[in-house]
């Protein structure tokens, strides 16, 4: 029965990784209510989480299905080319939010750090 759970999640996992990537875009778009909300953390702190997220559900969509080295270097860049975009998006056509530089990094240390958690559990998901 895990098998065929598992097996369901790797064949819906492309959909998974939209939805992810869809929330993500809207998030980065829409107005965020500042007033009664305490941050515990830096927001960069969000971005990193969501890039990781973003990057993980990319990579487990693909894990299967084509040769993982040649897919991890375009994923990568895909996500870094996306966050990128995003953040220019937001310093131009928004009004309330500002592109910043180190957004850019928080994403791409989300996105190393979701490569290097990948890779330490890829041999065991090919297993499975």
């Amino acid at each position: 029965m895990l098998k065929r759970i598992k097996s369901l999640l790797l064949d819906k996992a492309i959909y998974f990784a939209l939805l992810i990537t869809i929330t993500l875009t809207v998030l980065s778009f829409i107005k965020v209510p500042v007033k009664g909300l305490s941050v515990p953390f830096s927001d960069k702190t969000y971005h990193t989480i969501a890039y990781f997220f973003l990057t993980l559900s990319w990579l487990y969509t693909f894990v299967k299905k084509v040769n993982i080295i040649s897919v991890v270097w375009y994923v990568l860049l895909g996500c870094f080319i996306y966050g990128t975009i995003i953040e220019v998006l937001q310093g131009t056509i928004t009004p309330y939010r500002t592109a910043s530089y180190l957004d850019i990094v928080a994403n791409s240390v989300g996105i190393i750090i979701a490569t290097l958690a990948f890779h330490l559990f890829e041999k065991k998901i090919r297993l499975i």
